[in-house]
């Protein structure tokens, strides 16, 4: 580890907390096994993004001012493994509350600590191999606000090409939409379909056993598909991989 930091806060997302729990307490394990104390406000909930997306920002406002009270608790870097929450926290809080003047300053120190989970263990702490092992051949699908929000690019391959035991497989339009945008998904199903069949298409002629992401909400739409095809992929977030030793 490369920095002085000893102390975490988690926001674990309401996709991970209701449906994957597993998967967050593997994030725990993940920072716990670097040393770190991981703290976990129990007042936390949605940071909002589905009304924002919806155009409920009234909703949204409250929803990202109840969550900074929330979060103000401490003053540790905020790790949410998601980048489509990750990137409604850091950047869009900051737009959302910038004529607040009670939330605007908050709202901007926030954005300053928040991270997502592969970001932080990459560009914070400085670490790639976590010394872990799986079997398999892996396709790496890449979600949008992670990639195009937050510019996660690099950090998930790098941490995953150390993962003794894993085939790395070139996933054909990697950086192309599952379809799942939330509430899209929903409003648009037919539109979120077509897109979600591209994806799965090219998911099966990569050859990989394994897709792997950062984002349970597109996992979970792929994950979908994939069974509503008979397919025996599997589909894992980063942190379920990372965690086995």
């Amino acid at each position: 580890m490369t920095t002085d930091i000893k102390t975490v806060q988690l926001f674990v997302t309401c996709l991970i907390d209701k449906f994957f729990p597993e998967t967050g307490l593997a994030v725990v394990d993940i920072l716990e096994a670097l040393g770190l104390t991981v703290e976990f406000p129990l007042a936390q909930t949605c940071c909002g993004q589905p009304a924002f997306n919806a155009g409920f920002w009234d909703d949204a406002r409250a929803m990202a001012r109840y969550t900074i009270d929330v979060l103000a608790q401490s003053d540790a870097p905020i790790i949410i493994p998601s980048g489509s929450c990750g990137d409604m926290i850091i950047h869009h809080y900051v737009d959302l509350l910038a004529n607040d003047p009670h939330y605007a300053a908050p709202a901007q120190a926030v954005s300053t600590r928040t991270y997502e989970f592969t970001q932080f263990l990459v560009d914070v702490l400085g670490v790639t191999d976590l010394h872990s092992t799986a079997t398999g051949c892996v396709a790496y699908h890449a979600s949008c606000h992670g990639l195009r929000g937050l510019g996660l690019k690099t950090q998930p391959h790098r941490l995953l090409k150390q993962v003794a035991g894993l085939e790395p497989k070139e996933l054909p339009g990697s950086e192309e939409c599952c379809g799942f945008g939330g509430l899209f998904a929903v409003k648009m199903s037919q539109i979120s379909g077509a897109i979600l069949q591209r994806k799965l298409d090219n998911i099966e002629a990569s050859g990989a056993d394994m897709v792997v992401g950062t984002d349970v909400s597109c996992l979970m739409h792929i994950a979908g598909g994939l069974r509503r095809r008979g397919s025996a992929i599997n589909v894992k977030h980063i942190a379920d991989i990372l965690r086995e030793r």
